[in-house]
């Protein structure tokens, strides 16, 4: 399996760990940590060491109940960010954004991956993405940030969201981004109840549109902690669970704040799959 990146090709065909860089005052995780431009390169470099091999900056939280973000502000906050991390590595870098003058700004200064929680939705993000050549997630989200947790409903929570996947696959392929550039990413806690999204983990496998590789995020999230029990900080071990069973599942990506520990359940997982490992 391969993603089609400008000017290069990323294998996937073993699962990789994507970092998570928030550059923001308010993430439900790291909120405030990493504002700074140097300490933002330095944790980005960190997570290099640590094996991962993309890594996501975003400028604006996502959180539920989270309030908008300027352009002006979302712009200043990842731009020197990706032009230092450019400067500095050779590891894909990713924008998390919703608004189609940050995808294009971003790839401009060094972004090679598009990473919209909305799915290229807003006006103007399609054209934009199709126009930069960068590689683009799509991922599923009912609602919005601000109201998403507030009462989410579904009849049939891994048909809706795969025939919504396919549809902005569709429109993608129509714009003229193929499908080679393309990840899909279910949207755990993205206006989901915790059985949707335990749903959505076990049924992993049904979710494919064609040979698009799916990117699977739940590091930290409030589904662990309502499993759990856990505070923020002290989820890993519930995060690290779910990542291995996403690998076994067929997940191609791996999201996380906690790159190291991830990387070795991706790696033990592999071993498992290849040495022909199969659910009961």
């Amino acid at each position: 399996m391969q993603l089609h990146l400008p000017g290069r090709v990323l294998d996937l065909s073993d699962p990789i760990v994507m970092g998570v860089l928030n550059v923001t005052p308010d993430s439900f995780s790291d909120g405030g940590r990493y504002t700074a431009v140097d300490a933002a390169v330095e944790r980005a470099l960190r997570m290099v060491e640590e094996g991962a091999l993309l890594l996501d900056v975003g400028g604006e939280s996502t959180r539920p109940g989270a309030p908008a973000v300027s352009l002006a502000d979302e712009l200043d906050r990842v731009l020197p960010v990706i032009e230092a991390l450019s400067r500095r590595t050779t590891v894909p870098i990713s924008i998390d954004t919703r608004k189609p003058e940050v995808m294009e700004a971003a790839v401009a200064a060094g972004a090679s991956l598009i990473n919209d929680v909305a799915a290229l939705r807003a006006p103007g993000a399609l054209a934009a993405a199709a126009r930069s050549g960068a590689a683009v997630c799509l991922m599923h989200m009912q609602g919005e940030p601000g109201s998403m947790q507030l009462d989410p409903r579904y009849g049939d929570v891994v048909a809706e969201v795969r025939q919504f996947l396919a549809e902005r696959v569709a429109a993608c392929n129509a714009a003229g981004i193929a499908s080679d550039r393309l990840v899909l990413d279910p949207g755990i806690g993205f206006g989901k109840r915790l059985e949707h999204n335990l749903a959505l983990l076990a049924r992993l496998h049904d979710l494919r549109v064609g040979a698009c590789p799916l990117l699977v995020g739940v590091s930290r999230k409030s589904m662990l902690g309502a499993m759990l029990g856990r505070g923020v900080t002290d989820r890993l071990a519930g995060g690290v669970a779910v990542a291995t069973a996403a690998v076994l599942a067929g997940a191609g990506i791996i999201r996380t704040h906690d790159v190291a520990p991830t990387v070795d359940a991706v790696r033990v997982a592999m071993a498992l799959r290849h040495a022909g490992y199969a659910s009961v």
